[in-house]
């Protein structure tokens, strides 16, 4: 016990839980829509791409008088977006609802939070923010060792001095509470996040960068529990990457942002949030109708095939419309908001030729990460929360969805009157061997990819004693259009951008080195440092100030929110660069 005479899990569990609205030290007020500013001559701009990115580059440019245009190959929400399971309605109900994965917008997001309470929503006073529910729990589902869940408790006291006993205390208790590890290797891994937390950026951005994951926790060295809880879970649960290969700043930057979140520092809201529907109906219809109003165009089905340099600028983007008809389009600018695995196949040797960094975008790596849904005739909530299925071979996290959305009768609305919850399940390691088959996702069908990831499901949920999922209940399934499998040629038309170390050096900036081509997406560098939409809301609004720099506009610039920093552990970060530059390891460094 420490002087105060609060034990350390009496420290996580009234001061470092989830915070409520007191303890939300850092939570940003209601922003109403801002109304447009009056369009002026010459200032028409193409956003190539219609995901998270390219809708928040349109948002900001119409609400400044810009003449925006966005162009989409598929559908408008890009990978966010929901879509309709084909041939699923019935009696009037609206086709059940599919995803390429399911949303999580923690409360360490601070920009696409803004955004969403721009986005007006009726009966909803902070527009479309108002939509997220909050989870109370996460729960690690285990094969054969018992389930370790970790509930979110609301609290009203306001968070604790941060000196660096105080970051240990708390990381210990988090982690004595639900993880079960020798006390040793907690303590060898709270001291590990301490020297992160408490690193300049100098040796965040040299050391760390170039540091796997797996590596900068020892990992090798430890207990199989604790390569699987705290270097591949994490990893799992953060970045959606592999901890043997993961950048070290990448994955410590976003635990870091988790954790103040926990302490209810610097946070929007809770650290586990859903919307209260399908995505489409709670958060990307009203976006596009919202848009729409500003007068915003949108071309969807339109492909950008490539950009025409002429006098050093853009003067053309060449598309093919719905049909596959060549077109050509013009504009005073070029917002380029498609994932990197595409932006790059539409740069063509003088447009790289033009600006070094996009050539350098071709060493960026992206990897399979999909979802499938399982619609249930049962309710099957599990619990409220996430559920991480730790020792998956094939990587599967899940959450149970109907039970989040308030006000929509699922087997009322829905598909064919008898379908009664949604679990919905992202796969992110495509290429290890399931149980049920023996082979990997890549090399299965779409069906036997359905009954594997069902299989593995009930692996670590039905090994209590309890059946928790049951084969009778299951309706059917729904697995993304944007894999191929089965052919002998697998392919993925939507995938995720993941942070192996020495990524961030040839990430982008969004402003290029052509005046009048800019960049946006999670493949762009920012503060997030992540593959999220918060990335690609926060490298938007980057965008949007470079081009409104570029033409000397006299508008406001987009507030670009970086992720919190304790300001009690800023002298230690101080002592660190002092140190880095000594060539001396950090203060609280043990090696």
């Amino acid at each position: 016990m420490d002087g105060t005479g609060s034990t350390r899990r009496g420290f996580i569990g009234g001061a470092a839980a989830v915070a409520g609205t007191a303890a939300l030290t850092g939570r940003a007020t209601a922003a109403a829509p801002r109304r447009r500013a009056a369009p002026s001559a010459g200032r028409t701009v193409a956003v190539l791409g219609g995901g998270v990115a390219g809708l928040t580059a349109a948002h900001e440019l119409a609400e400044r008088g810009f003449k925006v245009t966005v162009y989409e190959k598929k559908a408008l929400g890009g990978k966010a977006r929901s879509m309709d399971v084909p041939g699923s309605a019935r009696g009037g109900r609206k086709p059940l609802p599919g995803e390429h994965g399911f949303r999580f917008i923690p409360g360490w997001y601070r920009n696409l939070p803004d955004t969403l309470r721009r986005i007006p929503f009726p009966g909803n006073a902070n527009g479309c923010h108002d939509n997220l529910v909050s989870s109370s729990e996460v729960m690690l589902a285990r094969i054969g060792k018992e389930d370790i869940r970790l509930p979110f408790q609301i609290v009203g006291s306001p968070p604790p001095v941060l000196t660096p006993d105080a970051v240990l205390r708390a990381l210990t208790a988090l982690f004595e509470t639900f993880s079960k590890l020798p006390a040793h290797e907690i303590a060898y891994f709270a001291n590990r996040v301490l020297v992160f937390f408490t690193s300049c950026d100098k040796r965040r951005l040299d050391t760390w960068e170039r540091t796997p994951w797996w590596e900068f926790l020892k990992a090798a060295k430890m207990s199989e529990n604790y390569q699987q809880l705290l270097a591949i879970g994490i990893t799992r649960n953060i970045v959606a990457t592999k901890a043997e290969v993961a950048s070290t700043k990448t994955v410590a930057n976003c635990f870091e942002a988790f954790f103040y979140n926990l302490l209810g520092r610097g946070a929007d809201g809770q650290p586990d949030r859903v919307l209260n529907a399908p995505t489409n109906e709670a958060w990307i219809d009203p976006w596009a109708a919202y848009l729409r109003s500003l007068g915003v165009e949108f071309r969807t089905g339109w492909a950008v095939q490539d950009l025409t340099l002429a006098g050093g600028r853009i003067s053309e983007a060449v598309l093919t419309d719905e049909r596959g008809a060549r077109r050509s389009v013009t504009a005073d600018h070029f917002v380029s908001a498609m994932p990197v695995e595409h932006a790059r196949t539409t740069w063509n040797k003088a447009v790289r030729a033009a600006d070094p960094q996009l050539a350098r975008c071709d060493k960026l790596e992206t990897d399979w990460m999909t979802g499938i849904q399982f619609y249930l005739t049962e309710p099957t909530p599990i619990l409220r929360g996430h559920i991480n299925h730790i020792d998956s071979p094939w990587s599967i996290t899940a959450v149970g969805q109907a039970q989040y959305w308030t006000g929509r009768d699922f087997p009322r609305h829905y598909g064919d009157g008898t379908v009664a919850d949604c679990l919905s399940v992202d796969v992110s390691e495509w290429g290890r061997r399931g149980i049920l088959y023996g082979k990997t996702a890549k090399e299965c069908t779409r069906e036997e990819v359905a009954r594997e990831v069902w299989a593995q499901m009930k692996a670590g949920l039905n090994d209590t004693g309890r059946t928790v999922l049951r084969d009778a209940a299951l309706h059917s399934w729904f697995l993304g259009p944007a894999v191929v499998i089965g052919n002998g040629r697998p392919t993925n038309d939507e995938q995720l951008f993941i942070h192996p170390t020495g990524t961030w050096y040839n990430r982008p900036t969004a402003h290029t080195a052509i005046p009048n081509l800019f960049l946006s997406g999670d493949y762009v560098a920012t503060d997030v440092d992540l593959a999220t939409m918060e990335g690609a809301n926060a490298s938007a609004r980057a965008a949007v100030n470079a081009l409104l720099d570029a033409v000397g506009s006299g508008a406001e610039r987009c507030a670009i929110t970086p992720l919190y920093r304790a300001p009690e552990l800023a002298p230690f970060k101080r002592d660190d660069e002092i140190r880095y530059r000594l060539g001396l390891r950090n203060a609280f460094d043990l090696g």
